[in-house]
């Protein structure tokens, strides 16, 4: 069974990002409307991709500052673990 998302943190020297890769890229603007409730979070792209071998877009979050990116990415897969469980229940 494909997973339905990869998450990365990319530490970028100007601003560190969390990117999101989706298995259905349909659920994009549904995901991001779900990582909103965060107050971390300072905003949310979907962006296309243009890396070799990735999904064709991704969903780039940027924090506030002073916000420990690791336990971010730790409570964002979380979240979305929740979501795509609660999801998969609902089929």
């Amino acid at each position: 069974m494909e997973v339905p998302f990869r998450s990365e943190i990319r530490n970028s020297p100007s601003t560190p990002t969390i990117k999101i890769y989706l298995s259905d890229e349909s659920l994009d603007a549904k995901i991001k409307t779900h990582l909103e409730h965060f107050e971390e979070i300072e905003s949310i792209e979907i962006t296309e991709s243009v890396e070799r071998n990735r999904a064709n877009e991704n969903i780039t979050v940027f924090l506030k500052d002073n916000v420990d990116i690791n336990k971010m990415k730790a409570s964002i897969d979380s979240s979305l673990w929740w979501y795509f469980e609660e999801d998969l229940v609902d089929e």
